[in-house]
């Protein structure tokens, strides 16, 4: 099991639209195959920093993910209707193994 942590530098004037962005794409990775942890917004400290985690069984399995990503209609709207919003200033991605595991 890997777990794919998403960091998001966000432009603060616009964490309403960020928050939109975030709130649709559950349905949209679990049909895609990841299992989303979830999104994590700004609470107190930095007010331009957002994090989400989805958890997949292997790097092969995320892969395969992103294809799906790829050719899903509402994942390509999602991220269309994200980038007119200019709320995302820089998104990295890294991967993650659990303790444990």
């Amino acid at each position: 099991m890997i777990t794919c942590l998403i960091q998001y530098t966000l432009d603060p004037n616009r964490i309403a639209a960020f928050r939109e962005y975030a709130e649709r794409w559950p349905p949209i990775i679990e049909r895609c195959g990841g299992k989303l942890i979830g999104y994590f917004l700004p609470k107190e400290g930095a007010n331009n920093y957002a994090v989400a985690l989805i958890e997949f069984e292997s790097l092969a399995s995320y892969e395969q993910y992103r294809g799906r990503l790829a050719e899903d209609a509402d994942a390509r709207d999602n991220v269309d209707d994200m980038m007119r919003s200019e709320c995302v200033l820089v998104e990295a991605r890294s991967f993650l193994q659990r303790v444990g595991d």
